[in-house]
């Protein structure tokens, strides 16, 4: 019996036991979603919950790879590929009765592109979507901003209901469509303060086979294995590495693989004056060892095979498309190449710490702390290795509120550096990362960092009509970021989902989880 099976024994009676009864279903998430409005989506909750409630007008299947929609019955491109005209499929209802039609994608469209929309994803959809026409009832015009190579890629937003704003298309993220939504997805959800519960709704495109299901927020990863494993809970969304094991020996559950394409990364803030240099952020990336960060905070051992954390170099997972593998990953730290770059920035040692022109150096570091759950103690074990290095520093915890409210929109100068998690689903557009923050472009660059040769390489990618295009231009862009480090990048850890055996025909969606939550049974 390990470590963790016995602590797992000693918390049986914290863990609360409720047993399911009929086809309900209870599961943890790693936090309550921020919102039940997609178009103010902030994090991976709030991706997954509105999956279940909304439609995407394309998503990929996850059993076919194909590019498919579940309310577009045909296509066909026009005005020589500016525009796409969509016919709907018939006999869609929103959760309210009321029928889907061409006027609700338009009001979909039409809301991302109204400028009073206080929205980062429709700001990013304005430099896609040019306008949109409800030529028939069940047919809409949509136009493009300029012809994309994969236009049905592009289709991959939320359709809102243009009767419940009342036809007003600038929303705001504070009303009661936030916490009780209407949509056309599978269920219907409602945003409480302990938890969200999803009814089942049949549609003419929709036949799930779940009543009820409720999401609650995870805590502690250790009661959250001991309540499933007691049946209080039938799933968690993303269990970590150190309790898997435990996971895997009983026969009651299954882990299952969840492609979110996560990467970990430390954000620099360039503004800081003793940041602003990218020797300095060169020195910081090889003063981390990631090799020691890797085993304490996630607990594999050096050399392990088969390992769930693979080292990157760049803004995408190693399997990607785009990963540049010309870059090197940094594994062990090199002080001594480290300390020189320091000192040609001017950097001076005094008694064994860093100074900045006579100043002490010492780091605010801030981490999103639900974090904690996937890789324990990563914020206390990178201030370990810069405190080594002779840098002061603070750490802190961010809460979600403040990650969403203050970190990913600018906000947020008084930390130095920032320990975060990105996930992308096939579509890895970093763009919204990288890009000097203007005219709707940058829309999650954490600490507003602007590169001119940076930006002229996102807008290559842009423009780009093949894959080939698309592929060299990121390319270029790892390599650069590898120079200019606006983050250091860390690792991919892979996410495993644990669920009942009860839990049947669970296939996971790639990045959004629960787009196929038809085919998903529980109980008899």
């Amino acid at each position: 019996m390990g470590p963790l099976r016995r602590k797992l024994l000693m918390v049986m009676g914290i863990a609360a036991t409720a047993l399911s009864t009929g086809a309900s279903l209870t599961f943890y998430e790693e936090s309550l979603p921020s919102t039940m409005n997609p178009l103010f989506a902030s994090s991976m909750v709030d991706n997954r919950v509105h999956e279940l409630v909304f439609d995407r007008l394309y998503y990929y299947d996850p059993i076919t790879n194909e590019l498919v929609s579940q309310v577009v019955q045909q296509w066909e491109l026009t005005d020589g590929g500016k525009g796409i005209r969509l016919t709907l499929k018939k006999g869609i209802k929103w959760h309210d009765g009321k029928p889907l039609t061409s006027a609700d994608i338009c009001f979909s469209v039409d809301a991302m592109l109204n400028p009073s929309t206080p929205s980062p994803i429709a700001e990013k959809q304005r430099l896609v979507f040019a306008g949109c026409e409800a030529e028939k009832g069940d047919v809409a015009l949509v136009k493009f901003t300029k012809v994309f190579h994969n236009p049905l890629n592009r289709l991959g937003f939320h359709v809102l209901p243009q009767h419940v704003f009342g036809g007003d298309t600038a929303i705001q993220p504070d009303n009661e469509f936030s916490a009780r939504p209407v949509g056309t997805g599978p269920a219907k959800g409602s945003l409480g303060r302990r938890g969200v519960n999803f009814e089942a709704f049949k549609n003419a495109h929709h036949d799930p086979k779940i009543d009820t299901m409720t999401l609650q927020e995870g805590q502690d990863p250790l009661v959250q294995v001991r309540t499933l494993l007691n049946n209080g809970v039938q799933g968690i969304i993303a269990v970590p590495p150190p309790y898997r094991a435990d996971v895997s020996a009983s026969d009651e559950l299954a882990l299952k693989s969840y492609d979110l394409r996560s990467w970990w990364f430390v954000a620099v803030n360039p503004d800081k004056p003793y940041l602003a240099d990218k020797r300095v952020r060169q020195a910081l990336n090889l003063l981390l060892d990631r090799t020691d960060l890797r085993e304490k905070s996630i607990g594999v051992k050096p050399g392990e095979k088969n390992s769930p954390c693979e080292f990157i170099s760049g803004p995408f997972v190693q399997s990607s498309p785009y990963y540049n593998r010309a870059v090197p990953t940094k594994d062990r730290s090199d002080q001594a190449t480290a300390f020189k770059l320091l000192q040609e920035a001017g950097l001076k040692q005094l008694g064994g710490r860093w100074h900045y022109k006579g100043e002490p150096v010492s780091f605010r570091i801030g981490m999103k702390a639900p974090l904690d759950n996937e890789a324990p103690d990563l914020l206390s074990q990178v201030g370990n290795q810069l405190g080594a290095a002779g840098f002061d520093r603070q750490e802190f915890k961010i809460t979600v509120d403040d990650w969403n409210n203050k970190v990913l929109t600018g906000n947020a100068p008084e930390y130095d550096l920032v320990i975060g998690k990105w996930s992308f689903g096939l579509v890895e557009d970093v763009n919204p990362l990288f890009h000097s923050r203007r005219s709707g472009r940058g829309a999650f660059n954490i600490f507003n960092y602007s590169n001119p040769q940076i930006d002229a390489l996102l807008a290559q990618y842009d423009v780009a009509k093949t894959d080939t295009q698309a592929q060299d231009a990121y390319h270029k862009l790892h390599a650069k970021l590898d120079e200019e480090l606006p983050y250091l990048f860390l690792w991919k850890l892979d996410t495993k989902s644990a669920w009942r055996t009860e839990v049947r025909g669970n296939t996971i969606t790639p990045y959004f989880y629960w787009t196929v939550f038809d085919s998903w049974k529980f109980g008899g």
